[in-house]
């Protein structure tokens, strides 16, 4: 059945596609023997991130990256990470709406996703959704997240390359993104160029990136963009090739990797060690012990100690 269905997403059957992507989501029992065949597959796709406050235009430039990239003949697919809801208002859903366009074109799959229901948490479960993309066979993925939070900080860091988007007219939030996102952004765009402002929020991020201490070698190209109009993606693609081809030949993307690398795996050993122990320990044993916590008739380190004293 799991190879079957594989078969037909690979032959780009979207909505066989859609079904190994809810499998993988919620964790379905057959997720680990799709994610087993497909793994071997992996590592061959472009991966970039679109993050940025919200408003700044993202899903508007992320749609004409997706244009660009397809008029290369690439094989292109948008995941669209929201991490509160999959109804967070109508911004996402507008701009979901805009993109089918697209949705006709058999080289480009849009994916939306929630944080709701998602085991092991959104960055997690975004790392494998992209492994499935790219092992079935797009050549470019493109994450796109809402906010700049931590959520969205470690979701991005599934990605080869960056992209924080920002606005004219922001202000404070200018402030808001140096907390984290700043550092692990490989390419900074002002989008909606043509507003007032553009030239003094330009200038900000500058002064953030002589300030702030870069993670690597790079340094972060400052792009002007007006996604409406499709004006400047031309440069913002030859940025991220850049990006691409530096990360490869210095050595970042195989850093970056292997970092996932290690993420996947210990996760999956907390897993599977939590399992283990719950089971040995027993069900009822746990319960006990979290409702004495509770009670404030014991604290949690010594909860875990006499649940681990066996």
């Amino acid at each position: 059945m799991t190879g079957d269905l594989l078969a037909r997403a690979r032959e780009g059957d979207k909505r066989a596609l859609a079904r190994v992507l809810s499998a993988v989501e919620n964790d379905e029992p057959r997720a680990a023997d799709i994610l087993r065949e497909l793994y071997p597959k992996t590592g061959r796709a472009r991966i970039v991130g679109v993050t940025g406050p919200p408003g700044g235009g993202k899903s508007t430039l992320v749609n004409r990256l997706a244009g660009a990239y397809r008029e290369q003949g690439e094989r292109v697919a948008i995941v669209a990470v929201d991490p509160s809801s999959p109804f967070s208002g109508g911004a996402l859903l507008g701009d979901r709406i805009r993109m089918q366009e697209r949705a006709l074109d058999e080289g480009l799959f849009i994916r939306s996703m929630a944080s709701r229901g998602h085991a092991g948490g959104l960055a997690r479960t975004t790392a494998r959704v992209v492994n499935v993309l790219d092992a079935i066979g797009y050549s470019v993925v493109l994450v796109e997240t809402v906010g700049v939070g931590q959520e969205e900080v470690d979701v991005v860091r599934v990605v080869d390359t960056v992209c924080l988007v920002t606005v004219p007219g922001l202000g404070d939030d200018i402030q808001a993104i140096k907390a984290g996102v700043l550092e692990i952004a490989d390419i900074l765009v002002v989008n909606k160029a043509d507003r007032p402002g553009a030239d003094e929020t330009a200038r900000d991020l500058a002064q953030m990136l002589t300030l702030g201490k870069l993670r690597t070698e790079w340094k972060p190209p400052i792009l002007r963009t007006v996604a409406a109009m499709g004006e400047g993606v031309p440069d913002l693609v030859s940025a991220i090739a850049r990006h691409a081809i530096w990360a490869g030949e210095s050595g970042e993307r195989d850093r970056r990797r292997r970092d996932a690398a290690r993420s996947e795996v210990e996760s999956l050993l907390r897993d599977g060690l939590v399992r283990r122990l719950r089971d040995r320990v027993g069900e009822d044993r746990v319960e006990r012990a979290v409702a004495r916590v509770a009670d404030r008739a014991l604290d949690p380190y010594a909860a875990v100690d006499e649940l681990l004293e066996d």
